[in-house]
C-alpha cells in the first residue's frame, strides 16, 4: 500500500481511500472513515436517486422542468447562464455531472425531494454521507450546516458499486457513469492521468476516469473510478481546512500525489 503523507499540512483534515474494485486491494488509505464536508459530492446521491426513481417508475427522465428564479445560483454551472428555461431532467442531470451546476441541482431537488435522497441513501447502507440541503447563500440560520458531507469509505464504495453494475441493468448504470463521465473539472486525483479535461469519457493512454468533484473555500473533494484494460481502482480524496484560511495551493499538491499512487499501482 502506499505511504502518501495525508497527515503532512498541519490544519488539513483528510479523509482518503482507494481500491482495488475486483480484487478489494487498497491502495492507500487514510481516516477513510472520518465524515467531512464534501461541497458538491453529495449531488451524486441527487443523481442515483433520480435514476432510481426512474426504475421505480415514478420519474420520466424526459419529463420537462421549467427553472424559477428563486432557485438560481451561479458560479458553478452554466445553466445560469443560459436562455432555455425548460430541459429534460436528462438534461438537467447531465448539467449537474459535467459541471456540478447549481442552478440545475436546485431544480431537480425539487422535482426529487431531498427526503427521498436522504431515503435513498440510507437504502445504500451510508450513514455518514449524503446530501443535507439545496443551494442557497447565505445559508440562514436553521438550515443545515452544510451542503453534504460524506467519507471516503462510503463514496469509494459507491462509485465502486456503480462500477460494477450493482444497483441496475448495465445501460441505467451507464446514464449514471455518463453523466459524471462528462465532468469537467479533473483538477484533483484525475489532474495525475493529464485527461482532455472536455472530452475524456473513453480510455485516453490506456486509462479511463470518471468522476465527481466538490470545491468550496474550505474543501477540495474528488471521488470516481480509474481504469486500465486490465484493472479497475475507485477512490475518494476528500480535504478540509479552517474557514479564513486559504490551503488550497497546499491541498491540490496532495491531490495529484493520490492520482500519482492510483496511476503507479494500475
Amino acid at each position: 500500500m502506499s505511504d502518501l503523507k495525508f497527515d503532512g499540512l498541519p490544519g488539513v483534515r483528510f479523509s482518503a481511500l482507494a481500491f482495488d474494485v475486483d480484487s478489494g486491494e487498497r491502495v492507500f488509505a487514510h481516516n477513510e472513515n472520518d465524515e467531512l464536508d464534501t461541497a458538491s459530492m453529495g449531488k451524486v446521491f441527487l443523481l442515483h436517486t433520480a435514476l432510481q426513481m426512474f426504475k421505480d417508475g415514478t420519474l420520466d427522465l424526459e419529463e420537462r422542468l421549467h427553472r424559477r428564479p428563486s432557485e438560481r445560483v451561479d458560479e458553478s454551472g452554466i445553466w445560469y447562464l443560459m436562455e432555455q428555461d425548460d430541459l429534460s431532467i436528462f438534461d438537467v442531470a447531465l448539467l449537474i455531472g459535467a459541471f456540478s451546476d447549481n442552478f440545475a441541482t436546485n431544480v431537480l431537488i425539487r422535482r426529487v425531494g431531498l427526503e427521498n435522497v436522504g431515503n435513498q441513501v440510507e437504502k445504500l447502507g451510508y450513514r455518514n454521507s449524503g446530501l443535507h440541503d439545496f443551494l442557497r447563500w447565505p445559508r440562514p440560520a436553521k438550515a443545515p450546516r452544510t451542503l453534504s458531507t460524506g467519507t471516503a469509505a462510503e463514496l469509494s464504495d459507491f462509485m465502486a458499486r456503480h462500477a460494477k453494475d450493482e444497483f441496475w441493468d448495465e445501460s441505467t448504470n451507464e446514464v449514471f457513469r455518463r453523466w459524471l463521465g462528462a465532468g469537467a473539472d479533473t483538477s484533483m486525483v484525475a489532474s495525475a492521468f493529464d485527461l482532455d479535461p472536455l472530452a475524456h469519457y473513453n480510455y485516453q493512454r490506456d486509462v479511463w476516469v470518471w468522476n465527481k468533484t466538490g470545491t468550496n473555500g474550505t474543501i477540495r473533494a474528488d471521488a470516481g473510478i480509474v481504469m486500465t484494460p486490465t484493472r479497475r481502482v475507485a477512490y475518494a480524496v476528500f480535504a478540509n481546512w479552517e474557514p479564513g484560511t486559504d490551503r488550497v495551493v497546499d491541498v491540490m499538491p496532495v491531490m495529484r500525489e493520490a492520482g500519482d499512487a492510483i496511476h503507479r499501482f494500475l
